[in-house]
């Protein structure tokens, strides 16, 4: 979904995997108490996505709003995405340098912004494409970037030129499918998932494979991909479910839906409805209490964890 993380979750995963197959893991431990603070911000609207670049944090949502956090809580930098037509924005990620945030949403927004130059540049429509996409991964530098977007035409488009008018392209993953999430660990190399169950993977940014899974009987909302062998999904009912190469693992914890997975070493969250934060650990699934009840849509954990949702709601831990 995000940034690229060199960190891997590998030895968290592991060990929650193997807590999993041995049947030990019953119920949820005991809720740890809060340290969750909520952070002022300047829109009531949904936030969907949050991301870190090397300016800080930046978070996408309703109504084409662009916001970030300032001394005096978090400012609205864009309102009406990319095109100015305030159509809701649903997924952002960030170059590898850190310094371009993409981000995309309905009838086909598609915008990169430039913090260092407070600079939106308008890439919406690619191949007059106008439907709703849900996420976008971006690999490489500012300015020659790869683009991965996904939406719900079930379409991956794509650019190895930087997003350019005329270096698009398309490919159709799975059955046509929604595709909820994309996420790249390597330059052309990544995953995603579609609403009929499918997790896909490449390894040339262009040919997709179906990985699984099989008999999984959710809906698969959030995904973070590390490696070919470091996959993580959540979904509908508490759902997680990890892949290792070969196997998924699943889990289930409570009846939440599970919208967004994010880790980076040690630290892992899931988050999801009713302002619900799961921790990961090498050991133990947590969950933690959290001073609100709004939906929870998204989780980075580059640095200070960062949960974003509905009514604006901004949580740091």
């Amino acid at each position: 979904m995000s940034r690229s993380l060199t960190a891997t979750r590998r030895a968290t995963l592991a060990g929650l995997g193997a807590i999993v197959a041995s049947g030990s893991v019953t119920s949820v431990a005991a809720a740890a108490e809060s340290d969750w603070t909520v952070e002022k911000t300047e829109t009531d609207g949904t936030l969907h996505d949050v991301v870190s670049a090397d300016a800080g944090r930046f978070a996408v949502g309703g109504g084409g709003v662009l916001t970030a956090p300032a001394d005096e809580g978090w400012l609205t930098l864009r309102d009406g995405g990319p095109t100015g037509n305030g159509n809701d924005l649903y997924g952002a990620s960030v170059t590898d340098d850190g310094e371009r945030v993409w981000f995309v949403g309905a009838s086909g927004a598609i915008g990169e912004y430039v913090p260092a130059t407070d600079t939106l540049v308008d890439r919406s429509a690619p191949m007059d494409n106008t439907n709703n996409y849900n996420a976008v991964a971006v690999t490489g530098s500012a300015g020659e970037a790869n683009v991965y977007v996904a939406g719900d035409s079930g379409k991956i488009y794509y650019s190895f030129e930087n997003g350019a008018t005329g270096t698009w392209d398309y490919v159709t993953p799975g059955s046509g499918s929604a595709l909820p999430a994309i996420d790249f660990h390597g330059p052309r190399s990544g995953h995603a998932i579609d609403t009929n169950g499918r997790v896909f993977a490449t390894g040339d940014g262009v040919t997709w494979n179906a990985i699984g899974i099989e008999d999984a009987n959710v809906t698969f909302y959030g995904l973070d991909s590390d490696a070919p062998d470091d996959v993580a999904v959540s979904g509908g009912n508490g759902t997680l479910l990890t892949y290792d190469g070969a196997n998924w693992t699943p889990d289930a914890l409570g009846d939440a839906d599970l919208v967004d997975v994010e880790t980076a070493g040690e630290a892992g969250y899931v988050v999801g409805s009713g302002g619900v934060v799961q921790e990961l650990t090498a050991d133990d699934r947590v969950v933690l209490d959290t001073p609100t009840g709004e939906n929870l849509n998204a989780v980075d954990v580059d640095g200070d964890a960062v949960v974003v949702g509905s009514s604006g709601t901004v949580l740091r831990r």
